[in-house]
């Protein structure tokens, strides 16, 4: 049975993917804008009403890790097999946000053995966990994992198994730019650019290939290179960037994913987030 603090990690959790969600202009990704388009307006929507059943799988997970108190190959377990009923309730609930629940069910479950772990040792905690095999995890391939394997990127396992590099980056990001005065959505798309800057993204290899992801990469670094999203040469490439992967139909979403990692683990109470990242 879940805690209050379990409930807790799970709702700042869900409150870290509907702030991702919130974001606009996202480029490639839906956002507040969707619900003028009819044609899109369903999927931000139901994006945002499916964020909310991954409540009580991610507290599921939380009082897994708060119970077993370390990573073990049973939190690993106890961990995929939560998270696979919940990828049927979202399913229920209207779909997405498959790769968002990995990255958020690891860190929540790394946050919950520790809660006074700053964000770095969250972040090593779920390296820790998921440096072991998910014995219970189905043998057929899953997209992502075959196009991890066929184009050699890391993958959201990769990702995991790393201590979530993007993650932390994001947060680099976060600190810098909140610093030089940005607001808070620009500093959190900054931080969305960064990760879709040099992530291997699996989604955009699926639908766009290697060259499109260096494509979507490269559009990313000339926003950042520009200044970021607080200038005015910055919003005018992420504006060029939006409309070219929206036309494109080029989403990347696993970069959407580690962005709500990383809003999660900067929702942490400062006392916990007093080591540098």
């Amino acid at each position: 049975m879940s805690s209050r603090e379990d409930e807790t990690l799970a709702q700042a959790a869900v409150t870290a993917l509907t702030g991702q969600l919130a974001l606009a202009p996202k480029p490639g990704l839906p956002d507040p804008r969707d619900l003028g388009a009819l044609a899109l307006g369903r999927d931000h929507g139901s994006l945002r009403w499916s964020a909310k059943a991954l409540a009580p799988g991610l507290a599921a997970m939380a009082a897994a890790a708060r119970r077993i108190g370390e990573p073990t190959p049973q939190l690993r377990a106890e961990l995929g097999a939560i998270g696979r009923s919940t990828e049927h309730s979202v399913r229920l609930a209207g779909g997405g946000h498959r790769g968002a629940l990995w990255a958020l069910g690891f860190l929540v479950a790394a946050a919950a053995t520790d809660r006074r772990a700053g964000a770095r040792d969250v972040a090593a905690a779920a390296k820790r966990i998921a440096a072991f095999n998910d014995k219970g995890a189905p043998r057929r391939p899953s997209r992502g994992s075959s196009i991890s394997a066929k184009y050699g990127a890391a993958g959201a396992r990769g990702e995991a198994r790393a201590g979530f590099p993007h993650v932390r980056r994001a947060l680099d990001t976060l600190a810098a730019a909140r610093s030089a005065g940005a607001t808070e959505a620009q500093a959190r798309l900054d931080a969305l650019l960064t990760v879709m800057s040099t992530l291997q993204d699996t989604e955009l290899l699926y639908t766009a290939g290697p060259l499109g992801l260096r494509h979507v990469q490269a559009g990313a670094r000339r926003v950042l290179d520009a200044g970021g999203t607080a200038t005015a040469a910055g919003h005018e490439a992420l504006s060029a960037l939006d409309a070219d992967l929206h036309a494109r139909a080029w989403s990347p979403r696993g970069s959407a994913g580690l962005l709500a990692g990383a809003l999660f683990l900067d929702s942490l109470p400062v006392g916990t987030r007093a080591r540098p990242i």
